[in-house]
């Protein structure tokens, strides 16, 4: 797939000698400027955009935007901070989740305003900003790999993590305190259900899913942190141990990995915004910008407390070593009631459902991008049907023959994490060209190293925790 998409966004591929009108590089000869019409107002928009999932729909809002950006941003991986925290203590937790907090938002800042840089183009897709920042063949190689892995990645996660909690509850519900159904049932039932959702025809046409997902979300992050503090709390503390006995760079690295994979989902921010109408009074960046501060307020809202709130109860009971998202559910399961555990591990079900669609829209767009440019026309109603349940089966499948893939999060993770904390800094140099050495050029300069620096560091400590503990690979086994 990453062979083919290379050869699509090849510039000098198409057969007029020049490149594809809605991946260039650089404005078309004759650029149509920006300005309201009553489609939605954006009339600067190439009509192979228009036949695009992403692009399609341009009539999206500040209320769209924010309920796209939390279901994207609430994701699985905020219950991993408490274990974070188990590793790092509470100083340098606090310190490091805020620091993260403030970094996604700087980046997410930048993007923001490079969707619109350039008069007359709009860059509705990560991989478009990338190639038209660092030219034809560095923007390939550093766009279209990390977004197809982020975007089926998350997808896949979903699966094995939405599937194990759909067990879980099973298991909570029934007497004999046995799931009726088996590993791979459950990755099923979840998929099929996901692949049904993911049959709106575009973007912007899935706000009331994010709406679902993002209220699913802070639920059972209000719930997770609530019940310890409603409940036995104080003689839940009194047995709690904050010591991290295990210092090591590998430890130390591998929570900070588990920190860093909350604040993944830059790949998102463009295509978000591509949904809003934009012209010369009002531009997308001003209703986007808007959202993006809602949607991150409410996201801290849900994410400080939970950590702060769990780790304080669980404390040394939490396994600082990271793994599934639902181990820590289990002890909910243990310590609360069943209405209480069911409620957390249902609306954690809904919530992957929800996030499932809007993470694979990179993906289905992507691959329509390659039917297009070889059909020379719209993909139909089947056609884009069809698609969907292709890459649905691909995540269906990655997932029941690698059901590990959450013991390898902070592996994973630390390969894609340059889409969130390094490019966009740079891509700010390249386009907006500060003056060198100026404070905003030193500062890009000094944060999109540090970014390429942390992944660095993340995978190395991530490929030594591998070869000292080893892996139980359970092939398709879930």
């Amino acid at each position: 797939m990453s062979i083919a998409l290379a050869k699509l966004f090849d510039l000098e591929s198409q057969g007029s000698g020049g490149s594809p009108l809605f991946m260039s590089p650089a404005p078309s000869s004759d650029p149509q400027p920006i300005s309201g019409d009553k489609n939605g107002g954006d009339g600067g928009r190439i009509p192979v955009e228009e036949w695009l999932p992403i692009t399609e729909s341009r009539k999206g809002n500040v209320y769209t935007a924010t309920f796209h950006l939390l279901c994207s941003g609430i994701g699985l991986q905020v219950i991993l901070l408490p274990a974070a925290f188990a590793a790092l203590g509470w100083v340098w937790g606090t310190i490091i989740l805020t620091v993260g907090f403030v970094w996604k938002l700087y980046t997410t800042w930048l993007l923001v305003h490079l969707h619109e840089a350039v008069p007359g183009i709009r860059m509705s897709r990560y991989v478009r900003l990338a190639i038209h920042s660092f030219g034809a063949k560095l923007g390939k190689l550093l766009g279209i790999f990390p977004v197809m892995y982020l975007s089926g990645g998350a997808c896949t996660i979903l699966v094995i993590t939405g599937g194990k909690s759909l067990q879980q509850l099973l298991q909570i519900m029934s007497e004999d305190n046995i799931a009726p159904l088996t590993s791979v049932q459950c990755f099923l039932v979840f998929s099929c259900i996901a692949m049904i959702m993911s049959q709106f025809p575009n973007l912007n046409s899935l706000f009331g899913v994010s709406l679902i997902g993002a209220f699913m979300g802070v639920a059972y992050c209000t719930v997770i942190w609530v019940l310890p503090v409603t409940s036995d709390a104080q003689k839940t503390q009194v047995s709690v141990s904050y010591a991290t006995a295990d210092k090591s760079f590998i430890h130390i690295f591998n929570a900070i990995g588990l920190i860093a994979l909350v604040y993944r989902g830059n790949n998102l921010v463009l295509e978000i915004q591509g949904t809003l109408p934009s012209d010369s009074k009002n531009p997308s960046s001003k209703t986007m910008w808007r959202a993006v501060m809602i949607s991150h307020a409410l996201v801290a809202i849900c994410m400080f407390p939970l950590t702060f709130v769990v780790y304080w109860a669980y404390g040394d009971k939490i396994p600082a070593t990271g793994g599934p998202v639902g181990n820590y559910l289990k002890l909910y399961t243990q310590e609360h009631s069943k209405r209480a555990a069911c409620f957390i591990h249902l609306t954690f079900i809904f919530s992957c459902l929800c996030s499932y669609p809007i993470n694979l829209m990179p993906a289905c767009d992507n691959i329509e991008m390659v039917y297009i440019t070889k059909k020379q026309k719209p993909a139909s109603i089947i056609v884009r049907m069809m698609l969907r349940v292709f890459l649905s089966l691909v995540c269906f499948s990655i997932a029941v023959g690698f059901p590990f893939l959450p013991y390898l999060a902070v592996l994973i993770g630390a390969i894609a994490l340059l889409v969130t904390f390094t490019y966009p800094c740079f891509m700010w140099i390249s386009i907006k060209k500060p003056q060198r050495k100026s404070p905003m050029w030193l500062f890009n300069v000094l944060v999109g190293c540090l970014g390429a620096s942390l992944s660095v560091l993340l995978l190395v400590a991530s490929a030594m925790r591998l070869a000292q503990k080893g892996l139980h690979a359970n092939f398709f086994s879930p």
